[in-house]
């Protein structure tokens, strides 16, 4: 009985360190403006499976073997940080009105809903919750999160992630620096681009030259939009390029629809014309696949 308790404890920790390598490698791979695979990120966890920002959508996520997890965050009435998109409770949750209006107690009490708006067993988790239970197993992109950012380090340092979180944000770099400067040595920054924007590539030259931001999160309406084919080539041994999948309007329409129905032409184009290696996705399993295929993704 004691050798398989030794067995099952050796196994244990080999989990544990394999998971903590695949943060490693992760961040390594942004750090270094690696181009030779794809990093996938989950939309507000796996979703599909689990109500968004919840703890078990993150363990889904990993399970996949998804290498970063988009979360939102938002701050109660008694100060306490969440995980939640909407301002309200009204649609994610089995509660009504401003989640600023409720405390975390009166929040503890509800219940989440999963995509089909149906009540689940699953509860609301605070932030502190989602980066212990994230620890060390999957990069973290927190969005929402710059207007609440000294407090969300406190809890960083308190949980020991980070140097797991990725940030971003659509500020100018002159803020960004101001407002992040002390946090930038340990948070990853990525700004936010809207590339149909007037003044978009002194935008991005601008943190390129001050910054030199891992990644830059690009958005477009429609191919007639030649930026997107430029920056391929500029930010090209500079910055990593992300682009979200998630409907149309954000990557000239070829967003997870299109790659349903053909992945080359969405995915593909993205990753072979666009130069995209880092791409959010509400289906990161059918994403995951698809790079596999290509050996973008191990």
């Amino acid at each position: 009985m004691k050798k398989i308790y030794i067995l099952l404890y050796a196994v244990f920790v080999a989990l544990q360190l394999s998971a903590q390598d695949h943060v490693a490698q992760i961040r390594e791979k942004l750090m270094s403006r690696d181009s030779t695979s794809v990093i996938v990120v989950a939309h507000r966890g796996d979703w599909r499976n689990f109500p968004e920002n919840s703890l078990e959508a993150i363990d889904n996520a990993i399970k996949m073997g998804v290498d970063i997890v988009e979360l939102d965050v938002k701050k109660t009435k008694d100060g306490e940080l969440i995980l939640m998109h909407d301002r309200t409770l009204d649609r994610t949750t089995t509660g009504k009105g401003l989640v600023s209006e409720n405390t975390l107690s009166d929040i503890r009490k509800l219940n989440l809903r999963n995509g089909c708006n149906i009540r689940t067993i699953h509860k609301v988790p605070t932030l502190e919750e989602a980066l212990l239970h994230a620890k060390g197993k999957i990069m973290i992109n927190l969005d929402q999160a710059d207007l609440y950012f000294a407090q969300i380090y406190e809890l960083m340092k308190k949980t020991g992630t980070t140097k797991q979180i990725i940030m971003k944000g659509r500020r100018p770099v002159a803020e960004v620096k101001k407002q992040f400067g002390d946090y930038l040595e340990d948070v990853i920054y990525m700004p936010i681009v809207d590339l149909d924007a007037s003044g978009a590539e002194k935008h991005i030259e601008a943190f390129i030259k001050d910054m030199s931001p891992v990644a830059f999160e690009l958005l477009f309406v429609k191919d007639t939009n030649l930026l997107p084919k430029k920056l391929a080539t500029t930010l090209n041994g500079r910055s990593l390029i992300w682009y979200n999948t998630l409907w149309d309007t954000m990557a000239g329409g070829h967003d997870d629809d299109m790659s349903l129905q053909n992945p080359d032409s969405g995915y593909g184009y993205l990753i072979d014309t666009l130069g995209c290696r880092i791409i959010q996705t509400d289906r990161p399993a059918y994403l995951l696949d698809y790079l596999r295929k290509r050996k973008l993704h191990d």
